[in-house]
């Protein structure tokens, strides 16, 4: 095989192609790690959203109105 008008030996192209397969390892665990980042992130945002409102509830029970019911079950992290 002729590449760049060198001609390459077996080693050589076991070696380009275990580079190629080593660099697709990388971006598939790269792409995976931003995925769960991105769900953390979301699952954290959506967290701080109840907590706000479950204290603003807290607060105009405080005041005399009704609170809503608690939330049963339901996830408790990210994970489930």
């Amino acid at each position: 095989m002729t590449l760049f008008g060198k001609t390459l030996d077996a080693e050589q192209i076991a070696g380009l192609v275990s580079l190629l397969a080593l660099l697709l390892f990388w971006i598939m665990a790269l792409r995976r790690e931003q995925g769960a980042l991105t769900v953390f992130r979301k699952w954290e945002a959506d967290r701080k959203a109840r907590r706000d409102a479950e204290i603003e509830a807290e607060q105009g029970a405080d005041q005399g109105e009704t609170p809503p019911p608690p939330i049963s079950g339901g996830n408790r992290g990210p994970w489930g």
